[in-house]
């Protein structure tokens, strides 16, 4: 599978709503780590995971390749168990967050899309596998 295949069409919107997310998500959590880790330092640990998982998909995106393909759908899968399991923790035990984080009440604060987005990529890596033409 060449790269322009993961960047076509609803793929190269993945990639641009991944960049965002990245430059979002490593913009507030080295900021919040820097200046206030000490008031927070669940939520913005978890911040920073979810910058590194949105650094990696957005590579691994770009990159292409059936080993790329593979490893981003990993990544959304894991991605998605993340932000479903922040959300639920964030809603139950809303005093273990002083703060919120970008998967707090599932993406709430980012509209949501931390909860939509790893399903989309899922859907488009899948369908991606399938139209890939056999070597």
């Amino acid at each position: 599978m060449s790269t322009d295949q993961l960047v076509k069409g609803p793929g190269m919107l993945l990639v641009w709503l991944y960049g965002v997310m990245s430059v979002g998500a490593v913009s507030r959590s080295v900021y919040e780590i820097a200046t206030r880790f000490d008031e927070a330092p669940l939520p913005y640990a978890l911040s920073a995971v979810a910058a590194v998982v949105y650094v990696f998909i957005t590579y691994t995106l770009v990159r292409g390749g059936e080993t790329a393909r593979r490893a981003a759908f990993a990544c959304c899968a894991a991605e998605l168990v993340g932000v479903l399991t922040v959300g639920t923790w964030t809603v139950l035990d809303p005093d273990a967050f002083p703060d919120s984080t970008v998967w707090s009440e599932f993406g709430f604060g980012y509209v949501f899309i931390p909860v939509l987005l790893p399903v989309t990529g899922m859907m488009w890596l899948r369908r991606a596998r399938r139209v890939a033409p056999v070597s």
